[in-house]
């Protein structure tokens, strides 16, 4: 929550022309899924996905999950003349792979505006170091994203579709009448219910059968 607010700061000094919706709850097939913010302008739908971490980051757009890696040296009191050196490792879902989602959901509900342009965006709030970070999509530090949205300059729709958009977006947002436990259980469920058919050989999106290949980034 701390990092949203912060990215919520941040994004408070863009132009009056562009219009910031945060913590947005949207229906989907399985559940229920929650964007962080969304940036609606004429140049552009922005979804981004808000991380408030520190330590080095590990992750590309292929892999499931990414890597935190926390060094930190400690000194005690009663052994001053030495340093212990901790490694914390974790492991987080992908956090290209979730913003990637929310775009899906959102293009969905503005099927009416086909040629909107909808951008991905992962920010880190935190003292991250994202140098092992790989990439297609916008994977940034707090202090880019204002320059990021500034980059996109084409228009696309009109001021009266942007308030179209605002409205739908608006409209959809369930936000209120569900709480982030209800909104973790529908993931849980999800996955859950996605897991069991991939183990059952079945398509979770199409029903169709599942024929395991060889690829580049493994099986």
């Amino acid at each position: 929550k701390r990092g949203e607010q912060r990215v919520h700061d941040t994004l408070s000094h863009l132009p009056d022309e562009y219009h910031v919706l945060d913590d947005v709850v949207l229906k989907t097939e399985k559940g229920t899924t929650q964007i962080d913010h969304i940036v609606v302008s004429k140049y552009g739908i922005f979804a981004i996905e808000t991380k408030n971490y520190r330590g080095m980051i590990y992750g590309d757009d292929n892999c499931k999950e990414w890597s935190q890696l926390i060094v930190t040296k400690v000194t005690y009191a009663k052994k001053w003349w030495k340093t212990y050196t901790y490694v914390t490792k974790n492991h987080f879902y992908n956090p290209v792979k979730q913003s990637v989602g929310h775009v899906f959901r959102v293009k969905e509900l503005l099927s009416a505006y086909p040629h909107l342009k909808i951008v991905s965006i992962v920010v880190f709030a935190g003292d991250a170091n994202l140098s092992n970070v790989e990439s297609n999509y916008h994977v940034i530090y707090e202090e880019s994203l204002l320059d990021v949205i500034d980059e996109y300059k084409t228009t696309y729709i009109t001021d009266n579709d942007v308030q179209a958009v605002l409205a739908i977006l608006t409209g959809n947002n369930i936000r209120k009448t569900v709480s982030d436990s209800q909104h973790v259980k529908n993931i849980r469920k999800a996955a859950k219910e996605v897991n069991a058919a991939i183990n059952s050989g079945i398509c979770p999106k199409f029903g169709g059968h599942l024929i395991e290949r060889n690829g580049k980034y493994g099986t």
